[in-house]
C-alpha cells in the first residue's frame, strides 16, 4: 500500500495500526479502531504518543467532538467504490468540528474520486498501485476552479467576482 499525503508519496507510514486485542506499543504513533478508542480513550490520551482513530463509514464521527484536538490522525474507510458515506464524515470533521489533523482515506480509494476526496477535506490517501503515483498526483490538479464551497476553501464565486472585476478594469 502506498501513502500519498498532500499530493506527495510518503516513503514509510509512521503510523502503527494496532488491533483491538493487541497490546499498545511503548512508543510511536498508533492508530486504533473507533471501538477501542471509545473504551480506552483516557489511557490513549495519557500515553504522550500521537493517537489516531480508524473509523468505518457507518460510525458516528460526531462522537469524536470532545477529543477532536487530541487526535493527530483520523482514517475513514471507503468499503467499496459506490459507498460515499466517508465523504460526509470528512466534511463533518473538517467543517463542523474544525478538525485540523491528518484525514486519511483508506479502503476502496480510486483515482477518479481523489479530487472529490480532497475537496471534502482528505489530505492523505492509501492507494493500491504505487506504480501509478504520477497519475494520482495529476488527479489532484485536474481542476483548479470549483463552484461548490467545500472544506478545501476554494469557492468559485470568489474567482468569478475577481474575473469580473479584472474584466471591468
Amino acid at each position: 500500500m502506498q501513502l500519498l499525503k498532500n499530493g506527495q508519496p510518503v516513503g514509510e507510514d509512521a503510523w502503527q495500526p494496532v488491533e483491538d486485542d493487541a497490546l499498545l506499543p511503548p512508543e510511536g504513533a498508533v492508530v486504533v479502531s473507533f471501538n477501542r478508542w471509545k473504551k480506552e480513550r483516557a489511557q490513549l490520551h495519557g500515553s504522550n504518543t500521537p493517537v489516531g482513530v480508524r473509523m468505518k463509514n457507518d460510525e458516528p464521527v460526531l462522537e469524536l467532538a470532545d477529543d477532536i484536538n487530541r487526535l493527530d490522525l483520523i482514517a475513514l474507510t471507503f468499503p467499496k467504490f459506490n459507498d460515499g458515506r466517508a465523504f460526509s464524515q470528512a466534511r463533518l470533521l473538517r467543517e463542523r468540528l474544525g478538525y485540523k489533523g491528518e484525514l486519511r482515506a483508506t479502503g476502496a480509494v480510486f483515482r477518479d474520486q481523489l479530487l472529490f476526496m480532497q475537496r471534502c477535506g482528505f489530505d492523505a490517501y492509501e492507494i493500491g498501485n504505487a506504480d501509478a503515483i504520477g497519475a494520482w498526483q495529476k488527479a489532484l490538479q485536474e481542476f483548479t476552479r470549483f463552484y461548490q464551497p467545500t472544506a478545501d476553501g476554494r469557492p468559485a464565486l470568489l474567482f468569478r467576482h475577481r474575473a469580473q472585476a479584472q474584466a471591468a478594469e
